[in-house]
């Protein structure tokens, strides 16, 4: 069993969001397998589904972004998972252009709050996560802009489906595949 956690801020304010980018994907993921986020456990909404072949519980942490570890940590233990090999957080990213997704095994927080949250809680940088980036958007608690949403579609698009590699394929042909520069444009013969 897989636990997949998508972050995010509850409250419909902040619904369309960069920094609800992990709840939208959530969201997305729940939808595309017909179930719905809506049973509370462990301060958090969760739903259960299969993925492939792997059984995972979709969790939307109902705290707050910077005490979302509480949550991710209780859901852990209470499904009898290991962050190192049983999770992934799915979060916004200032550091990368909007639309894009980087699929990492560790690291810091990068100044992200909800991310030192869960590193704090678990005792490990040691876990998988997707970054879906939101650059030059400094502006995270504010909804998205018109212009922005073909480029948030397809980041959410994208990661969705890094998350069904992640789950069939595994992680490593997941950051092989997502973690690609895009290829330049081509020059004019």
């Amino acid at each position: 069993m897989k636990l997949i956690v998508g972050l995010g801020n509850p409250g419909i304010e902040y619904q369309f969001t960069p920094h609800n980018l992990g709840f939208l994907t959530v969201d997305r993921i729940a939808n595309d397998h017909k179930v719905e986020i809506r049973n509370r456990q462990c301060r958090a909404l969760t739903a259960r589904t299969k993925i492939g072949q792997e059984q995972v519980v979709l969790a939307k942490p109902e705290t707050f972004m910077n005490l979302s570890g509480v949550g991710v940590r209780e859901l852990l233990e209470s499904l009898e998972l290991r962050p190192e090999s049983d999770l992934v957080v799915i979060y916004d990213e200032l550091d990368l252009p909007m639309g894009t997704i980087r699929i990492r095994e560790r690291g810091s927080s990068a100044g992200h709050n909800g991310m030192k949250s869960i590193i704090g809680a678990l005792g490990t940088q040691e876990f998988l996560r997707i970054r879906i980036g939101i650059a030059p958007e400094k502006k995270i608690l504010k909804p998205f802009r018109k212009s922005q949403l073909k480029h948030v579609d397809n980041a959410l698009e994208q990661a969705v489906e890094a998350v069904n590699v992640i789950m069939t394929e595994g992680r490593a042909a997941a950051m092989n595949r997502f973690n690609r520069k895009p290829d330049p444009p081509e020059e004019p013969t």
